[in-house]
């Protein structure tokens, strides 16, 4: 086994490396040390651990620690060629590597393609009124094309009228429903109440029902015993 101190002196001194120069760059890999443990290592009266070790191989370009610090390596087959010979195989590595019938093929980076899940919705024509409200006729609607921007609960879709429920909606916007009877209280749906269609938020009074606009604008709608009342859907987007 060869003295580690004089082997890693030698590997620093044939890099053109100083002991300050070495500790900045160990310091960059987050392992400092100032010169003077550098010089107490390579004199051998101490000795780095295993990760500062490393460190120092790689930094000398030590790549065969068993050759460079025990014996020839065994497996290493160039371990008993002198330097000129080494140079002799490298040269001829380099050949080899350009001929591709000795090479190994780069790897094939496949290109991670993204699927954005889509689907048909109905949508209907006739647009419900964040104002005054018009008939929702379930009859004509078309069918579009949605992707992932469209929540997985939605079952249709409803261009609004009007400005009564911005700013969280803006007139002409198209909003997502989730098709549902059942509303609770704060809930925003679309609604059909006397002919009329309507965004608004559901409000639950002790007897009574209130269909609300979020616009202060407008004055809550009182859904009466003798009101046409239905329940569309759930706003969900």
């Amino acid at each position: 086994m060869l003295n580690i101190g004089e082997v890693l002196a030698k590997s620093r001194k044939e890099n053109s490396l100083s002991q300050i120069e070495v500790s900045k760059i160990m310091e960059s890999y987050n392992y400092p040390i100032n010169n003077k443990v550098l010089s107490a290592w390579e004199k051998g009266k101490s000795t780095p651990n295993p990760a500062q070790f490393l460190h120092l191989c790689k930094i000398y370009g030590i790549t065969d620690i068993y050759s460079a610090f025990l014996e020839p390596n065994p497996d290493n087959p160039m371990s008993e060629l002198n330097e000129a010979g080494k140079a002799k195989v490298m040269e001829y590595i380099e050949l080899l590597k350009l001929d591709k019938r000795y090479t190994i093929a780069p790897a094939v980076h496949e290109e991670n393609i993204i699927e954005f899940p889509h689907r048909e919705l109905p949508l209907f024509i006739l647009p419900a009124s964040a104002g005054s409200g018009e008939f929702l006729d379930d009859g004509k609607y078309e069918m579009v094309v949605v992707g992932s921007e469209v929540p997985d609960t939605a079952s249709f879709g409803i261009r609004l009228n009007g400005d009564s429920m911005t700013p969280r909606y803006l007139d002409g916007q198209i909003v997502w429903v989730y098709r549902t009877t059942e509303l609770v209280n704060g809930d925003i749906g679309i609604f059909y109440l006397d002919g009329n269609a309507y965004c608004k938020r559901l409000h639950k009074k002790k007897n009574s029902l209130e269909l609300v606009s979020i616009n202060p604008k407008y004055a809550p709608i009182p859904v009466t015993a003798n009101s046409d009342f239905r329940i569309f859907g759930r706003v969900v987007s």
